[in-house]
């Protein structure tokens, strides 16, 4: 079973937020905030943090910034998951993907499931890695972002975490690249 072995040192990972919205500013995005919130008690670094417009084009021209910055190691969005004629994250992200992390979408289904029942059907959470970077895409609710960081995101970026984790494998993300 999962477990954090406390024989281990923990090991701050950089993370972006990105919030989709329309309609949201900074100081009423109770979204991110969750996202921020606890990605600093969990002792992460806060990157970068910017809400962008539902639209495709900004929103995969962010990530691709962010994966190229060496200062992120990690992207969460929240917002634009959803299946509206605007919803277009997860297009976005999957502009930028090299590979996606299928599992992700289906775990954060569980998830919901255990909370919203069969509303969990209409999220289209995502995740995926490009340049070395991991991309994760939340629904947009305060709540689907508790959920996807306290029962995935959490445990996974926690390098303690076995029997294993996303950050142990973050330095062979890009050993195709490496000269033989």
């Amino acid at each position: 079973m999962s477990r954090i072995d406390e024989n281990m040192d923990f090991i701050p990972v950089r993370i972006a937020v990105l919030t989709v919205s329309d309609t949201r500013k900074l100081e009423g995005d109770r979204s991110g905030q969750v996202l921020v919130d606890r990605l600093g008690e969990a002792g992460h670094v806060l990157a970068a943090r910017k809400i962008l417009p539902d639209e495709r084009a900004e929103i995969a021209g962010q990530l691709r910034a962010w994966v190229a910055d060496p200062e992120v190691d990690v992207v969460i969005s929240t917002g634009g998951t959803g299946l509206t004629g605007r919803d277009v994250t997860v297009e976005a992200h999957r502009d930028v993907y090299e590979k996606e992390i299928e599992a992700f979408g289906t775990v954060f289904t569980l998830v919901s499931m255990q909370k919203i029942g069969t509303s969990a059907v209409q999220s289209r959470a995502t995740g995926g890695v490009a340049g070395g970077t991991y991309l994760f895409a939340l629904p947009g609710s305060p709540g689907a972002c508790k959920d996807g960081w306290d029962e995935i995101l959490s445990k996974q970026l926690d390098y303690r975490h076995r029997p294993c984790n996303f950050v142990e494998i973050m330095p062979r993300l890009e050993e195709h690249l490496r000269r033989k």
